[in-house]
């Protein structure tokens, strides 16, 4: 069986995901930084609970020994993410975007991503056939952030999608050093979740669908891609 672990998996994306794998069979770690609210979605899914906070040394180390003394894991997906917003809730713009706000996305979007798959790689290792899943961001891709015809073109954040991007890169690198291992990024697509205010134009049962079929690759599947639920995406 399967065994997998979701970062963030308490509402939204994360909790989707985890319905949708365990209903595919898997067995379901819903990783989540709040204890209480963690162990009342895996008690209401049929899944098992870790507090882990992505941006913790030791949340994160207790959570790699919780795994492997159940027996492993073989699919990780870096669902965890923020997006810091200003005091009057807007998102930091070019012109009041600060060095904190980049260092607080970054600590869970970018640093935390390492943080939990350099911890969790031994156990990946061991697995017959590991996956990882990073959640990214449309936002994520140069292309067509750069491109007036698109409409992420229009987003004038900083923070978030430069850290998607960085998101990216890690993909991208990890995926070369362990070639035994599928890893790539996915984009779910404008979801209403808490990160947007719930201002997303899709469910978050169509947002999940490509996270899901990502986690769900075998050996021969794609690694070091950028896909939504459509294909591969321009970086």
């Amino acid at each position: 069986m399967t065994t997998t672990l979701i970062t963030g998996a308490n509402k939204g994306l994360g909790r989707e995901t985890a319905r949708r794998l365990l209903a595919a069979g898997h067995t379901v770690w819903v990783g989540a930084r709040d204890a209480e609210r963690g162990r009342r979605t895996a008690e209401e899914l049929g899944a098992r609970f870790v507090q882990l906070d992505v941006t913790d040394d030791a949340s994160v180390e207790a959570a790699v020994k919780t795994v492997e003394a159940a027996g492993g894991l073989d699919v990780l997906i870096n669902n965890a993410g923020i997006e810091t917003r200003t005091d009057d809730n807007s998102v930091p713009v070019a012109e009041t975007v600060t060095a904190d706000h980049m260092r607080t996305t970054f600590e869970t979007n970018v640093f935390g991503v390492v943080r939990v798959l350099h911890a969790f790689l031994p156990l990946l290792r061991r697995s017959a056939a590991p996956v990882v899943v990073n959640v990214s961001s449309g936002l994520a891709s140069l292309t067509h952030l750069s491109d007036p015809a698109h409409p992420a073109h229009f987003y004038p954040g900083v923070a978030y999608p430069t850290s998607k991007t960085a998101v990216n890169m890690l993909t991208v690198q990890f995926a070369k050093a362990f070639p035994d291992m599928r890893i790539n990024s996915v984009e779910p697509g404008f979801t209403k979740t808490d990160l947007n205010g719930n201002t997303g134009t899709q469910s978050v049962e169509e947002g999940a669908e490509a996270i899901v079929r990502m986690a769900q690759i075998g050996p021969d599947g794609p690694t070091g891609g950028y896909f939504d639920v459509d294909g591969p995406l321009a970086w």
